[in-house]
């Protein structure tokens, strides 16, 4: 007979470990039911990602699935191995209901994440029972402390379990005793005992191969010979002997009257399973951990390749209680040896959470790879380009946080991930995407209302990541037909906010202030200056109609939104900072405004934050990437992120600018951004540099060939190409995650901006000066002329002056200039209106001062920088040199307040110049008078002349 089919005679069911989707399709499964008796199936994650991530076999099922809708990677894998188990549960069927409900069962393992987590076990546990729906499945919770009450719980719920992950004897007995109590739960309960089955998988193997490491180890160091015999001779045994008193244990437990009072309900005991009974060792036969544990109410489950070897060569005999006393024998000399078993266990038992962990990410990491095949061009595809120093820091800093689940503890809200500090208060933008999915119709609805209304202007009042983001989407996505243009205000400058008042027409003009606490300066007073505006043009009991306020619950900004009676107030997150806020109402009530398909933005969204979720490893996963390969450059002194934006997302970069800049910009440390400075000679470039070029697919690759050469160089180079612009959704939670992956590398809280508040403080004391004198504070310039005059404090002015500054505006700049060197950036702090002409004039000056010095360059409007990398300025790395750039524009009014718009500006300038004064940083003020074109034209000549004297 065959010796497999022969182990029933023995009393010993036979389990396949193993399980694949052609397997049972093809039939290989019922014929393994047949010819050798086999009555079980197990799995784990291991045996998955040999089935799914080993060969092309589930590719097909993957693209169906994709097909009917994109899922998380974990959502679909799980939905391939429910099929997988439910298709091998209904082949064993007839052996599940021929047994009486002892064997015909399947296991499908909880995730080995939760291993140490008894809530999230009892959870998934009961989650896997319903979705697979077959009384013949087996769910699989692991031996660890944190498993037994959920063992015990799982029990008194009716659902059958496999223990799995068993080495020592007391663990046993812990769980046999689960088993038992969670059964008397469910008897009281009224549940039918007899419908509950369990086994208590205990692994063989794996402590022949711990322990014979430990007698190898001894046997070297012993001088006698008897010794090391002694110690030899234990060899190859103590896995046998631990089972066969584990075996023992089994039987004292379920006899006598506890259990009899169950069994007499029905109810079958938890079986000892062999498990890991494929032999490690080629010393020893192949069959061993088979022939050697053969008994009555057992089950052996083996591999294909043991079961193959026992089918031609196993030998039978009722083996489990032969030589107890020898058992008992070996393990005491063993600890007579000074070798522990019980330590060896415990270590087995986490090192086996860890490998079944280690499995799980490597059978998630393929379904990601399977995923984004899938989905091609639907995610927009990153290459990272790094030397092989950065390469290879990237690789193990990429397998550390694969090692400690940091990307799982990231989405977990895991502080600790960071600085252990508030962190996890500021995380609602991992969910944006997909709360504002769920909310989808209400942005119908709104975009419904503004076409009713019939708008033609839709201006967003806001700073920072209130305006920021809106701005993208005003410059990325086309007018829409029926629907307002959209324009975004975030500055004092009175030019600039005298602009936007000409741009539209009032009485179809809907404004949108955004602030997030009310409390920020510039969109209460630009609020205060439209509001007034509107009420003139269409009376102020109207007024609100043309107002809409997006602002966190029971804030300053909301009771006035209602005092005013605004047409609608619609509330933010509080737990998401403003810089990530794009792709919640913040972003999205100003693209709904506008017409933008907010569906389709989100969808497009979500794909992205599915590619990169916590179930992806860092490895798969491009967004962990880009984020840690960001923060080991920043740490190792590639800190100037340059960003190169094409045309069709051009608005993207200064987005991105803030995000980078006020997340990491902190502590002394910090990456900062380069946005707007297009691609030079190579030879302009230090090796502070990490580069970013972002495109869409549409677009030609102008950058190609000098980033080529970037790269042959040694410059890091990522690659990013969207399917398209209307993708641009997916960049927005890119970066975010990205951000704060490089936040966590660089070892700063990347949720907070401490040094943004500082500017305001100052701000503050400045206005209310003005408040109580009528004007602010008289300061002197260090020169003066009738073009301009230049002002720093007395530090700076003392070492421009010993670096040859005199009686001349050439002579300042050159010894301003002078300071910069290698690794520094240079940054231009306009504080004027930002329009075409303005940017061009600052660009011809950034790229000739970049050309001539060799570092990064900074082009900035304020006050709008202040809330983006006015952060990184303050807060970051010392290596920065400032020029800021004020003049006096012709002033407007705030209504109900004593100070103007350019009162505030001129406040918001000097108490931005101030902190980067105190913090030690090289900043000269350039004031300039009279025509503001003539005398950007006349600094761009003196900085020219300045740099040619070099």
């Amino acid at each position: 007979m065959n010796p497999v089919k022969a182990l029933e005679h023995h009393g010993q069911a036979v389990w396949l470990d193993f399980l694949a989707r052609g397997f049972v399709a093809n039939g290989d499964l019922k014929t393994l039911t047949e010819a050798d008796g086999v009555k079980g199936v197990t799995s784990n994650p291991a045996i998955f990602e040999k089935a799914i991530g080993g060969s092309d076999e589930y590719d097909g099922a993957i693209g169906v699935a994709l097909a009917q809708g994109d899922q998380p990677v974990a959502e679909l894998y799980e939905a391939l191995a429910v099929e997988d188990i439910q298709h091998a549960a209904d082949v064993l069927q007839p052996v599940y209901h021929q047994s009486g409900g002892n064997d015909g069962f399947v296991s499908l393992e909880v995730s080995p994440y939760l291993a140490r987590d008894c809530e999230g076990t009892i959870a998934e546990a009961e989650r896997l029972w319903r979705r697979v729906d077959r009384r013949n499945l087996m769910v699989k919770v692991p031996a660890t402390p944190e498993g037994i009450p959920a063992i015990r719980h799982l029990i008194s719920k009716g659902i059958s379990i496999n223990v799995t992950l068993l080495f020592s004897q007391a663990m046993y007995i812990a769980v046999a005793e689960a088993f038992i109590d969670g059964l008397e739960a469910y008897a009281k309960s009224g549940g039918d005992p007899a419908q509950v089955a369990s086994v208590a998988s205990f692994f063989v193997s794996r402590i022949d191969s711990a322990v014979d490491k430990q007698l190898d180890d001894k046997i070297a160091k012993a001088n006698d010979p008897a010794e090391q015999a002694k110690l030899a001779a234990l060899k190859g045994k103590i896995a046998i002997a631990n089972a066969k008193l584990a075996y023992q244990h089994y039987k004292r437990l379920f006899t006598g009257s506890r259990w009899d009072q169950l069994a007499a309900r029905g109810a079958k005991p938890q079986r000892l399973l062999w498990a890991s009974t494929g032999t490690k060792n080629k010393a020893y036969r192949d069959t061993l951990y088979v022939e050697e544990l053969i008994g009555p109410n057992t089950v052996n489950t083996v591999p294909p390749a043991t079961l193959d070897a026992f089918r031609d060569h196993g030998q039978l005999r009722d083996s489990l209680e032969d030589g107890v006393d020898q058992a008992e024998q070996a393990l005491a000399a063993l600890q007579a040896a000074g070798i522990s078993l019980e330590a060896i266990a415990d270590h087995l038992l986490a090192d086996g959470v860890q490998q079944f962990s280690d499995a799980a990410d490597k059978l998630l990491g393929a379904v990601a790879q399977k995923r984004a095949k899938v989905l091609g061009a639907r995610i927009g595809a990153q290459t990272l380009a790094l030397d092989a120093t950065l390469g290879q820091a990237l690789a193990e800093y990429s397998e550390q946080w694969r090692a400690q689940g940091l990307v799982r503890r990231l989405w977990a809200r895991d502080a600790a991930v960071w600085t252990g500090s508030d962190e996890a208060k500021w995380l609602g933008w991992l969910d944006s995407a997909a709360a504002a999915k769920a909310k989808q119709r209400d942005y119908q609805e709104l975009a419904s209302w503004v076409q009713q209304r019939g708008f033609t202007d839709a201006v967003v009042l806001g700073m920072g990541g209130s305006s920021l983001g809106p701005e993208v989407l005003a410059q990325t996505f086309a007018p829409r037909a029926g629907f307002p243009k959209l324009h975004v205000l975030d500055s004092t400058d009175p030019a600039q906010v005298r602009a936007i008042r000409n741009a539209v027409t009032l009485p179809t003009t809907l404004f949108i202030v955004s602030s997030k606490s009310g409390g920020t300066t510039e969109p209460n007073v630009m609020k205060a200056y439209f509001y007034d505006e509107v009420s003139k043009a269409v009376g102020a009991d109207k007024a609100g109609d043309h107002f809409l306020a997006v602002t966190d619950p029971g804030s300053s900004m909301e009771k006035v939104a209602q005092q005013q009676r605004f047409a609608r107030i619609v509330h933010g997150e509080p737990t998401i900072g403003g810089r990530y806020s794009v792709l919640s109402p913040f972003g999205l009530v100003p693209a709904a405004v506008a017409g933008i398909d907010v569906g389709r933005f989100l969808d497009a969204a979500l794909t992205m934050v599915r590619g990169c979720g916590g179930d992806v490893p860092p490895a798969q996963n491009p967004t962990v990437q880009l984020g840690l390969a960001l923060g080991l450059a920043g740490r190792a002194g590639r800190d100037k992120v340059t960003m190169l934006c094409s045309p069709a997302v051009a608005d993207f970069g200064a987005w991105a600018e803030q995000l980078i800049a006020e997340s990491t910009g902190k502590d002394g440390k910090g990456l900062i951004p380069i946005d707007g400075e297009p691609l030079g000679d190579i030879a302009r470039y230090g090796d502070d540099r990490f580069f970013i070029d972002l495109r869409t697919a549409g677009e030609a690759d102008r950058n190609a060939d000098k980033l080529a050469a970037l790269q042959q160089a040694g410059h890091p180079v990522a690659r990013i190409v969207l399917n398209s612009a209307e993708d641009i959704g997916q960049e927005f939670f890119r970066f975010e995650l990205a951000t704060a992956v490089a936040g966590a590398v660089l070892g700063i809280n990347p949720f907070d901006q401490p040094d943004v508040e500082s500017t305001k403080i100052k701000t503050r004391e400045l206005i209310a000066a003005f408040e109580q004198s009528g004007a602010l504070p008289a300061e002197a310039a260090v020169f003066s002329s009738a073009e301009l005059d230049l002002f720093t404090d007395a530090a700076n002015a003392a070492a421009l002056r010993a670096a040859g500054a005199q009686d001349d505006l050439v002579s300042w700049l050159k010894a301003h200039l002078g300071r910069a060197g290698s690794g520094d950036y240079l940054a231009l702090l306009a504080y004027i209106e930002r329009n075409a002409a303005h940017i061009e004039a600052l660009q011809s000056m950034r790229l000739a001062l970049r050309d001539a010095l060799g570092i990064a360059t900074c082009a900035e409007f304020g006050p709008r920088f202040l809330h983006s990398t006015g952060q990184a300025y303050k807060g970051g790395p010392n290596s920065g040199v400032f020029l800021q750039i004020t003049h006096d524009a012709a002033d407007l009014a705030v209504p109900g307040q004593a100070a103007s718009f350019g009162i505030i500006k001129a406040a918001q300038a000097r108490g931005d110049f101030n902190v980067l004064t105190e913090r030690g940083r090289r900043a000269l003020r350039v004031h300039l008078k009279g025509e503001l074109g003539s005398g950007l034209a006349a600094l761009g000549a003196a900085l020219t002349k300045a740099l040619s004297k070099g």
